[in-house]
């Protein structure tokens, strides 16, 4: 490293990614609740009563300890309470997103290691091999199911990456079922 390139990185410092925004149509709302519990139940119900229906990443605004928010169309609003209400789930807020202040943040952030594929999703980082799809590595998290979830998916291909929704119970864990569906995704995009 020359000199020119040691000071340029004493006084600018690179900057820290920024989470991407997603695009969202203003016809659009989001669901806000207290705990990733309700979010993840919510959304359960919303999709078998055939709401179109996606977790996002809070804008910040909407932060209330909960790190997803659910996003409907505007139009469904009251369908989706309705549908929540016999379950016991009510959302803390139904918001309509009109402004730039309320734009959701995309969950995932992917990175191409050239022999490998890494997908964070929320606080969790799931990463495959490509050629074979098999998990190399689950990390990040927290959450102390985090260690059990690592130790039941690594070795397992991409398909077997279920396991997640159905054993873990926390944040951590339905951040790493996010993290396999989005990994899945990519990697049939790339075939």
């Amino acid at each position: 490293m020359n000199l020119v390139s040691r000071l340029r990185t004493a006084f600018f410092k690179p900057q820290p990614e920024k989470a991407k925004t997603v695009p969202v149509s203003r016809g659009e709302a989001f669901l806000v609740f207290s705990s990733t519990g309700e979010v993840i139940q919510a959304e359960r119900v919303l999709k078998a009563d055939g709401l179109p229906v996606r977790v996002m990443g809070p804008p910040p605004a909407l932060r209330t300890g909960c790190d997803m928010v659910l996003m409907i169309p505007l139009i469904h609003g009251f369908r989706a309470t309705a549908a929540l209400e016999p379950h016991h789930l009510a959302p803390l807020q139904l918001i309509p997103v009109g402004e730039a202040l309320l734009e959701p943040v995309s969950l995932f952030q992917t990175r191409d290691y050239g022999k490998w594929l890494m997908v964070r999703a929320a606080n969790m980082k799931l990463t495959v091999e490509k050629a074979t799809g098999r998990i190399v590595n689950v990390s990040g998290g927290g959450c102390p199911d985090v260690p059990y979830l690592a130790a039941q998916l690594v070795g397992k291909t991409i398909d077997d990456a279920d396991l997640a929704k159905t054993h873990g119970q926390t944040l951590c864990g339905y951040a790493l079922h996010l993290a396999a569906q989005e990994l899945h995704h990519q990697m049939q995009k790339k075939e």
